[in-house]
């Protein structure tokens, strides 16, 4: 503290003697006591000498602003990642005309959601159908053994008890008696049980139309990038199997509840049209018209009374084959009669219009249906099929034949009415020189199956013949476009509850180490902001001015 040098003035001289021989004692300055307390913006501005300067208050902000976006992205990233622990899962297709297995392997998200590897899937078939087990149903199982040797040679076998395995039977199966579908269900329950794998009696199943079309649209939805997003912007998907035709699509109509299928993914909602035609797929419809030709329901050409014959505009003229010699799917529409001399005369244009018929024999019939059509629109028979919306993809025997014509993915429905008027009207002899490479059973059904598509596609769902909305492909961006990978991604992602399947619930409910990782962190930037605003805090010292007679508050220099 500072002291004044100056001497104090001789005080005059006492009365009493003593105290003349003593020095004068010194005088002191009492000082005030000091301020009690000191506001926090009055030291700041004590501190900072400059009305300019920024308080020290807003330098914590970005500091602050900057651990909780790091906090965020780490969330995020966090929840975006896979997990790393590779699982897998068989979903077993009991088709019509052959059985399939598929082996997804996937990852688990941090939200729960499975992220597939679609590079690792892989799949065998075997034939024939369950179907074809109908008289022995109890040699079904049989059928599966070699299918799941295949599944366990892709399966490590550390993981074998945790795969699961789900057996969806389709069409085939469904055309069978009720009694007969469960008896070939528990002939392959068995087998399933012992297989190794993970699997529940229920597991085994013969699945509707309407769920099989949902599980090829989710598919081609989830190949494309779709799923999830705007309903108007999801592609609807036209399957033409086997034994059934199924056909799926968001519509903007009210639907029928019968037609009417509510989808959800994440929050998004999705009105589905999804149906499945029985009896409408390649092979069985073909079967069906060469058996309503016998019968001479269905007539193509002027029957010729004395000899009772017909034409069969569906077969290549020169093939010699007995109509009945290849054997007919179970379940084809059958009519009773002698059986006439079939003529073969390949016609497109009448083997499209006998096509046509078949198709619409709910409406023109109704001696046969008595189901005539009770809504606004039937297409397909008496079946209500709203006007289609947006773009298609059409696959597995749509696909097939446009392959087997060269016409390609994006072909318009003219180009299979010039393939098919080519390929019906050329002589059997030289189709069965150009396609050796064919069975002939094979290669009997495509002067029909260019006919069908037509007669399906544009005469009765109502595409035009020079529309570009429908890719035929059984693949998107080499994911195939089955509907066995989108049972796989529905049954996988049933067991989350779609409110609550955000990013935070993922690492707050998914991995504990998630939790103390995202702890450290968080402490680690508070103290970093701590320790920085205790750099940036200015030391004060509060001390009194004996010359002035006030206490002062200076900056301490470190």
């Amino acid at each position: 503290m500072r002291r004044s040098n100056a001497r104090s003035p001789a005080a005059p001289d006492p009365p009493s003697s003593a105290t003349t021989a003593q020095m004068g004692a010194p005088a002191f300055h009492f000082r005030p006591p000091p301020p009690s307390t000191f506001s926090f913006l009055s030291r700041i501005g004590a501190a900072s000498g400059s009305p300019n300067k920024q308080p020290r208050g807003g330098f914590c902000v970005p500091i602050i602003a900057g651990a909780a976006a790091a906090t965020f992205l780490f969330l995020f990233l966090w929840s975006q990642s896979p997990a790393g622990d590779r699982r897998f899962g068989i979903v077993i297709d009991g088709g019509s005309t052959g059985t399939r297995i598929h082996v997804f392997a996937y990852v688990v998200g941090r939200g729960g959601a499975p992220v597939l590897d679609l590079g690792a899937a892989s799949t065998m078939r075997a034939s024939p159908g369950l179907s074809a087990y109908a008289d022995e149903p109890e040699r079904a199982g049989e059928s599966l053994a070699e299918l799941l040797e295949f599944g366990r040679r892709r399966v490590p076998r550390s993981q074998w008890g945790e795969t699961e395995v789900r057996l969806m039977a389709t069409a085939g199966l469904r055309l069978l008696e009720t009694r007969v579908q469960e008896m070939i269900l528990e002939s392959c329950r068995k087998v399933l049980k012992v297989s190794g794998f993970q699997f529940q009696s229920d597991w085994a199943s013969v699945i509707s139309g309407a769920d099989e079309g949902i599980y090829a649209w989710v598919s081609a939805n989830y190949a494309i990038g779709t799923l999830g997003g705007d309903p108007q912007h999801t592609t609807g998907i036209i399957e033409l199997g086997g034994a059934s035709a199924q056909v799926t699509f968001v519509s903007s109509e009210p639907l029928p509840p019968e037609f009417s299928h509510v989808l959800q993914f994440g929050k998004t909602t999705y009105n589905l049209y999804s149906h499945s035609f029985l009896h409408f797929g390649q092979n069985v419809a073909h079967e069906s018209l060469r058996a309503l030709l016998r019968s001479g329901e269905l007539k193509s050409d002027a029957l010729t009374p004395a000899v009772k014959s017909y034409i069969d505009p569906c077969t290549p003229r020169g093939y010699s084959g007995a109509m009945g010699s290849v054997k007919p799917f179970i379940g084809v529409l059958t009519a009773d009669g002698a059986d006439p001399n079939i003529y073969t005369a390949g016609n497109f244009s009448e083997c499209r219009s006998a096509a046509l018929m078949l198709l619409q024999r709910g409406k023109v019939n109704p001696v046969v249906y008595a189901d005539n059509c009770v809504y606004r629109h039937c297409r397909l028979g008496s079946t209500f099929v709203p006007a289609l919306q947006g773009k298609f993809l059409a696959t597995e025997n749509f696909f097939f034949t446009s392959k087997f014509f060269g016409l390609g993915s994006t072909a318009l429905l003219s180009d299979f009415v010039m393939a098919g008027e080519r390929f019906c009207g050329e002589d059997w002899t030289n189709l069965k020189r150009k396609y050796h490479y064919l069975g002939e059973d094979d290669l009997l059904r495509y002067c029909f199956s260019s006919s069908y598509i037509v007669a399906l596609l544009h005469d009765s769902l109502g595409v035009a013949l020079d529309e570009k909305r429908i890719v035929f492909s059984n693949q998107v961006s080499s994911v195939p476009l089955d509907w066995a990978l989108g049972a796989f991604v529905m049954h996988k992602m049933a067991g989350l509850n779609a409110e609550h399947r955000d990013w935070t619930a993922g690492v707050i409910g998914g991995d504990s180490s998630a939790l103390i990782l995202l702890f450290v962190i968080s402490a680690a930037l508070i103290l970093m902001a701590w320790s920085m605003s205790r750099w940036r805090k200015p030391q004060l010292k509060t001390i009194y001015d004996l010359e002035k007679g006030r206490y002062l508050v200076t900056r301490v220099t470190r």
